[in-house]
């Protein structure tokens, strides 16, 4: 039985309490601190090494263009199709966040929160200057990597034609839907960078199981889309006035509106609400008891 004032289990030894103590997923306190400090230590980064990895994440992004039009071009039409071919869009994201590039809409939640924890004039001009290298970065990755996959003979007919299908989908979305979409975009990203430290074994699952959803539901996102919607704007199928004010504006306004100022101010305001006497009162009840040679020592 438990003992009836605290609820342990009595007959535990020290070490087994330490087992249990070491085994506790970390508090949401924990995380917080955890991206917190990745975060500024990406603010601290210089301009050209943020250029560099958002330029290759730009790039890299492009797996997701080619993985879906690979599939989509392999399968009959149909929901199936779509339901199978959506599995391309997870290729970019699992090779840009395992190689620890750098990705625009990661930073809406990872670059955010050192500014929310000290919210000076300094933190937000280095959050702009992040934002700024590595936004223009991920687009010029993007734009190259479409630019090529059209203008290069590396692709058959039907695989292009894929490629076309899969911008025109996003292009059907008007600029409010673009926006609204972007919004849910952005939280699922912010919701897949939060969950990762505390299931390091379970990251590459974590980003499948994430981004799969996202292109389930044709949410938008800006570095994606821009591969995609680019794409029509070199085959000459759409202007670059659409691709920038119906597509790249709004999805980028709601990109941030879901990863910064939902997501990231809800998880900043519940660390905050924490009363450092309750955190402390739960750390101490967790805290393995000491064994009697510690306690003579």
């Amino acid at each position: 039985m438990a003992n009836e004032k605290t609820g342990r289990t009595p007959t535990l030894s020290a070490e087994e309490e330490r087992d249990v103590s070491e085994n506790q997923p970390p508090r949401a306190a924990v995380l917080h601190e955890i991206i917190r400090t990745e975060g500024d230590h990406e603010l601290e980064r210089s301009v050209a090494a943020l250029w560099w990895s958002a330029l290759a994440a730009g790039l890299t992004m492009g797996l997701s263009l080619m993985a879906m039009g690979l599939l989509s071009a392999h399968l009959p039409d149909g929901d199936t199709s779509k339901v199978i071919a959506s599995f391309g869009y997870s290729a970019g994201f699992l090779a840009v966040i395992l190689a620890r590039q750098q990705l625009f809409t990661e930073n809406t939640l990872t670059a955010v929160l050192p500014v929310m924890s000290k919210p000076t004039l300094a933190n937000f001009g280095r959050l702009l200057r992040l934002w700024a290298v590595v936004l223009v970065g991920n687009l010029m990755g993007t734009l190259l990597v479409a630019y090529v996959m059209l203008h290069l003979p590396i692709f058959d007919s039907k695989t292009d034609a894929a490629f076309l299908r899969i911008g025109t989908k996003v292009m059907e979305n008007d600029v409010g839907q673009m926006f609204s979409k972007g919004i849910v975009s952005g939280w699922m990203i912010a919701t897949m960078v939060w969950m990762i430290p505390s299931m390091e074994s379970a990251k590459i699952w974590i980003i499948i199981l994430i981004t799969y959803l996202m292109a389930l539901g044709d949410f938008t996102h800006i570095v994606v889309g821009s591969a995609e919607v680019s794409y029509l704007v070199f085959a000459g199928q759409l202007s670059w006035a659409d691709f920038w004010l119906s597509f790249a504006g709004p999805t980028l306004a709601g990109n941030i509106i879901g990863g910064s100022c939902i997501f990231a101010l809800i998880s900043h305001a519940q660390i905050r609400s924490e009363s450092p006497k309750s955190a402390g009162k739960q750390t101490e009840s967790n805290a393995p008891k000491p064994t009697e040679q510690e306690e003579r020592a």
